[in-house]
């Protein structure tokens, strides 16, 4: 499997850069995609939302399925 720093996970961070939460999804990390949208999405009512989203980016650059 693709580790840390791997293609998959460049791809993954990118995708969560255009919606929150997609590049957990693109990872098989459902529930994680779901929560990061749906924070993200309630956060950015009141212009925190850009947090949410930044976590979701590094999150998914730096998953390792082997933990």
């Amino acid at each position: 499997m693709a580790g840390q720093g791997s293609g998959g996970n460049v791809l993954a961070a990118l995708a969560s850069f255009f919606i929150p939460g997609l590049g957990q999804l693109l990872q098989g990390r459902v529930l994680k995609a779901a929560l990061m949208f749906i924070f993200a999405a309630v956060l950015w009512v009141i212009w925190l939302g850009w947090l949410i989203h930044l976590w979701s980016i590094v999150d998914a650059a730096l998953f390792d399925p082997n933990k």
